[in-house]
């Protein structure tokens, strides 16, 4: 093995040990291998930012954005909440949750398409009084499943495309991966639903600094207007929406006139109705109802410019608030902060927030800008427990974003313009519609990971410029020419399944699809079923709670154990290795 081959494989087992040792971001880790690389000599200098500049980086960075905005419609949320008000058994809750998360994530990123459905498997939870734990996990697995079946599904996809390219000339289309990835999330959801018992239910043991934070009963109020979904619906209509966690304290009609809030209240135009639950709950109530906030809170204009903030603040006893009125003290005039909802411990709030006389100790969401509220804050006397990513009253864009993302699916599948353009002009119209505030773009863009994309391209293309790959894949030859063509394909659905956990799915891909390729190519093999093997492999961790974000997402709200993943996914991993083989030997023919 030559010198430079030697370096080139040094440098990936020190980014690996770097990547397991965990004490450094995995961003960092990448740029680090990068200058590492370029010191040894096996990346050349006018190489190593190439990587920013790949398609990659675009297509992942707008395929993030665009799953935000898909996120914030809130159609799933709708959908279960219209047509499946009222299931309540364990295993039809399960197969819905597991089934709706999957086909989710082929369309939306999908650790976007899970936190769409959490607060859902919740609701479910407490419906048939179970542990959320017997949802969540099953759920998490569902959605790396989901991510197999189109190329923007999962990071994996993308970035074997873009190495298939490389390889043959062609790239692999949005719906490649559909024939292969169907039968396994099919075959997952069927398995999730019939084994969901190997996970142990579990209860949360302890609680986060923001469980402690959390206020649960706020009280909002909301304006009836023309175009509301309830305009002469019920009140019951209205708590369709809520799934259980909303409470209609009253209706004010003519702004004088109350109504008592009873199930068959019918509601109009101009009704005032005062709404009673969690921060999220009121949201989805708001933004599904089409319900508009009242005298002068709604959401700013994302356009204007200003970076705005919304904090959840407790009155202390200096707070020259106490004893007044928002309407009095004329907030909104004279400081520019939208009074959003008010949390009393221990009362129901009934009367118009404008007018309801503050107390101390009273719990208040702030809307304001960025830049002065802090200032007003200690000006009011207001103590801000926390910032939170709060959208209460924000315009979600409705059908907008689904529009946007089949526009571009119909874009890249016709041939009409490449996959990075159409992202690209996808993510744009996200923001140009008010989708995604552009306050929120570049923490839907998820900048570490697009940076480590960037760095690790250099980095594993110089396997491959050195050679490194070839010598590895004839070792790997050499063991695969000893098992049948179904074995060799297997052996890299293995070898991507291992290294996964220690990496990241996307850096997984581009350290092992160059060596699967000349794995193929040793054996006489096409390349096609063996990079899709990789990217099978890289998008399927079941066995840990730290390969893949979405695991890691349930593990805390699960209240699951380290060794919990392994119970549900070792068996779950053999029947995506048992399906995927003989499914890519179909479609990918090897010879």
């Amino acid at each position: 093995m030559a010198i430079n081959q030697l370096l080139s494989i040094a440098v990936i087992i020190l980014m690996m040990v770097a990547f397991i040792w965990g004490r450094l971001r995995y961003d960092l880790v990448a740029c680090i291998a990068l200058i590492a690389a370029l010191a040894v000599g096996v990346v050349p200098y006018d190489r190593a930012f190439s990587g920013f500049s790949d398609d990659i980086v675009i297509i992942v960075g707008s395929a993030l954005l665009v799953s935000a905005g898909v996120a914030r419609s809130g159609v799933m949320e709708f959908a279960i909440q219209r047509f499946a008000p009222n299931v309540t058994s364990i295993p039809a809750q399960l197969v819905l949750l597991v089934a709706v998360v999957t086909v989710l994530s082929a369309f939306v990123k999908n650790i976007g398409a899970l936190a769409i459905m959490i607060p859902i498997a919740f609701q479910f939870a407490r419906k048939s009084n179970s542990s959320p734990s017997v949802f969540l996990m099953p759920m998490a697995f569902g959605s790396l499943l989901g991510g197999l079946m189109t190329q923007i599904g999962t990071s994996p996809n993308v970035v074997v495309s873009r190495i298939r390219e490389e390889i043959t000339g062609s790239s692999f289309t949005m719906f490649d991966f559909t024939p292969v990835g169907a039968a396994l999330a099919a075959a997952g959801i069927v398995f999730l639903s019939l084994f969901y018992w190997l996970v142990p239910a579990r209860v949360r043991e302890t609680g986060s600094v923001q469980d402690a934070l959390d206020v649960n009963n706020y009280v909002t109020e909301a304006l009836v207007v023309s175009n509301s979904t309830v305009n002469g619906k019920t009140v019951a209509e209205l708590m369709n929406f809520a799934g259980g966690e909303v409470v209609v304290t009253s209706i004010l009609r003519s702004r004088t006139f109350h109504i008592a809030p009873l199930p068959d209240a019918k509601l109009r135009e101009g009704d005032i109705v005062l709404l009673e639950g969690s921060p999220e709950a009121l949201d989805r109530v708001v933004a599904q109802a089409k319900l508009d906030l009242t005298d002068g809170r709604q959401a700013p204009d994302e356009g204007s410019g200003e970076a705005y903030m919304t904090v959840e603040a407790v009155l202390g006893e200096s707070s020259p608030l106490i004893g007044w009125s928002a309407q009095r003290l004329a907030l909104y005039d004279r400081y520019e902060i939208n009074l959003l909802a008010v949390s009393r411990k221990g009362e129901r709030i009934s009367e118009r927030l404008g007018a309801l006389p503050l107390r101390l100790g009273d719990v208040l969401l702030l809307q304001g800008k960025r830049t002065r509220l802090p200032d007003i804050l200690r000006e009011l006397g207001a103590l801000p427990l926390a910032e939170r990513p709060i959208l209460l009253g924000s315009v979600r864009g409705g059908s907008i974003p689904i529009l946007i993302l089949a526009a571009a699916m119909i874009a890249t599948t016709s041939g009409f313009v490449p996959i990075p353009v159409a992202f690209f002009t996808a993510a744009v119209a996200m923001v140009l519609f008010r989708v995604v505030p552009i306050r929120d773009i570049y923490n839907a863009i998820d900048g570490p990971i697009l940076v480590m994309l960037a760095a690790l391209i250099p980095v594993s293309d110089s396997l491959r410029r050195s050679g490194a790959t070839d010598v590895i894949a004839m070792w790997l030859a050499e063991l695969g020419s000893k098992l049948p063509p179904a074995g060799a394909l297997a052996l890299i659905l293995v070898v991507a399944m291992a290294v996964t956990p220690f990496l990241n799915n996307a850096a997984t891909v581009l350290v092992v699809a160059p060596v699967a390729a000349g794995f193929a190519s040793t054996l006489g093999y096409h390349p096609e079923a063996f990079l899709m093997a990789v990217a099978i492999g890289a998008g399927c961790d079941f066995l840990t709670p730290i390969g893949h974000q979405c695991n890691t997402l349930v593990m805390g709200p699960g209240g699951y154990r380290f060794t919990d993943y392994p119970r549900l996914g070792l068996p779950l991993s053999i029947l995506v290795i048992a399906v995927a083989v003989p499914m890519l030997m179909l479609v990918w023919p090897l010879k």
